[in-house]
């Protein structure tokens, strides 16, 4: 049950329609997102995912009733706003403060990694879509990269389960590398500084990353910190490129609404514009931390949101090619970094 139209001219009336279809499925989000939050900060589970798992068992919510709208339009424009606001936290001094052999070493990183992502998915039957999908969550900055990408490939009858898929898998992984790759590091002799290299440039998401980095030392954590960030500030150009190409050459694909995705979406210019702003140092530290804020929770409050969209049938039909394509992903990222850092130095 919905509540009635407003008339036309009434534009007090059709936002409090909006707020009435759309809040009941943006606040159990929020709940489902808190929840997770509470779980992350005492008992230290990854917060992404048990927003996932918390939102996969409320499924039954985005089928029928009032939260349907809500949490459709959560999973697609909060998700989004989260992605913009990452913008904040990106700087041209971050990346010349690394030099051009590091930098060149991550980049190289990022863009083999999805490439082979495309052949692996070819070699396994998998589609394009998913390789992208896969391959930039990996190369790039894990949960959040799988969202941004997600909202610029064309949608069909796979892609909520494909997204969920990939944000579990990547989640998992880079819990898994959290505890292995402080050993591995120490295994093979690297210091403090390429230690943080090593895990700045291959772990997937933001907060494993911090976790490994400040458990060896505070010079591998800070290292770490701001390599991970090269690769987030490649966010924006790959998903741009992503766009370009699927606009261009992509000419049979269209969502499943029948909409094409935009040649420039929109929430990667404002990501683009926010990391202009921040390069200039025109944003406040206060203000940068709370973007910082807003943009962890948006984000978590979208996967929250794709969770119960999500059914764990689903999920698990997504097929054994899937999970080791983005094994195959991982493994290749931290030997192609660990090779770079071991030969040619960091």
């Amino acid at each position: 049950m919905t509540a009635p139209l407003a008339p036309r001219g009434d534009f007090f009336g059709r936002i409090q329609v909006f707020l009435t279809e759309n809040s009941p499925g943006f606040a159990v989000s929020v709940v489902v997102a808190a929840a997770a939050q509470f779980l992350s900060d005492h008992y230290g589970a990854p917060a992404m995912l048990m927003a996932l798992l918390l939102g996969i068992a409320f499924h039954f919510l985005a089928e029928e009733g009032w939260c349907v709208l809500g949490i459709a339009l959560t999973s697609r424009t909060v998700l989004r706003i989260g992605v913009a606001l990452l913008g904040a936290r990106i700087s041209v001094e971050l990346l010349i403060g690394l030099g051009p052999k590091l930098i060149g070493l991550v980049v190289a990183g990022v863009i083999l990694t999805i490439l082979v992502g495309l052949i692996g998915a070819k070699l396994l039957g998998r589609g394009w879509r998913f390789a992208l999908l896969t391959g930039g969550s990996v190369a790039i900055c894990g949960a959040s990269a799988a969202m941004a990408i997600a909202a610029v490939l064309p949608k069909n009858e796979h892609s909520e389960r494909n997204l969920i898929f990939t944000v579990l898998s990547v989640t998992v992984l880079s819990t898994l590398a959290m505890v292995a790759y402080p050993i591995i590091s120490a295994a093979v002799g690297l210091d403090s500084r390429a230690t943080g290299v090593f895990i700045g440039g291959t772990i997937h998401d933001v907060a494993q990353v911090v976790g490994a980095g400040f458990s060896v030392s505070n010079e591998t954590g800070e290292t770490a910190t701001l390599v991970k960030l090269i690769r987030v500030t490649m966010l924006a150009p790959v998903v741009l490129i992503f766009s370009l190409v699927i606009c261009t050459y992509a000419e049979n694909d269209e969502d499943v609404d029948g909409k094409r995705p935009p040649l420039m979406p929109f929430f990667i210019l404002m990501f683009l514009l926010l990391a202009a702003i921040n390069s200039f140092g025109l944003i406040p530290s206060f203000v940068q931390a709370f973007l910082s804020d807003l943009s962890k929770w948006a984000l978590l409050v979208s996967i929250a949101a794709v969770g119960m969209k999500t059914s764990l049938k689903g999920i698990v039909g997504v097929g054994g090619q899937a999970i080791i394509l983005i094994v195959v992903e991982t493994i290749f990222i931290a030997g192609f970094i660990l090779y770079g850092i071991t030969h040619f130095g960091s």
